[in-house]
């Protein structure tokens, strides 16, 4: 007998460090959700991953209390920054883009570390071939000031 389904959510969580605390616990516990069987999961699936990586996650949560996860790629901001060599700042200490884009250029990077991030990116976005997901990652790049060489 299939289960019900009863619903889905989406979260961004760090790679391996879920833990039961804000925003994950409350997130989970309000629908139901066993949260250390969640956590102990999600640290298991993303141990391969660069830890504190941002995971974008979609939850698909059952009538039983059992749940699936669809963990996805990180985002292309994450990577492009990375790239660029942006360094942190401000009150949460993350690297951050341009304040006018198209105005400023705030990094560059090389059409080969771009067709890198467009491979990876690849599995998650709707483009047929490496050309076309280069182009998404491209239009990515200039929103955020980062200029594209080579």
């Amino acid at each position: 007998m299939a289960k019900k389904l009863v619903g889905k959510m989406k979260l961004q969580i760090p790679a391996g460090k879920a833990n039961p605390s804000p925003p994950v616990g409350p997130a989970l516990g309000q629908r139901g959700i066993n949260i250390m069987e969640f956590c102990k999961a999600f640290n298991a699936k993303t141990q391969e991953m660069e830890p504190g990586a941002p995971c974008p996650t979609v939850i698909t949560y059952y009538q039983d209390k059992s749940f699936t996860m669809e963990i996805k790629t990180p985002p292309a901001s994450y990577y492009l920054k990375k790239a660029a060599g942006l360094k942190p700042v401000g009150k949460r200490n993350r690297p951050k883009g341009a304040v006018t884009p198209g105005r400023e250029t705030v990094a560059t990077i090389t059409s080969k570390q771009l067709r890198e991030i467009a491979e990876a990116k690849m599995v998650d976005l709707s483009a047929n071939d490496v050309e076309a997901a280069m182009k998404i990652v491209l239009g990515s790049a200039q929103s955020m000031g980062i200029e594209v060489k080579g």
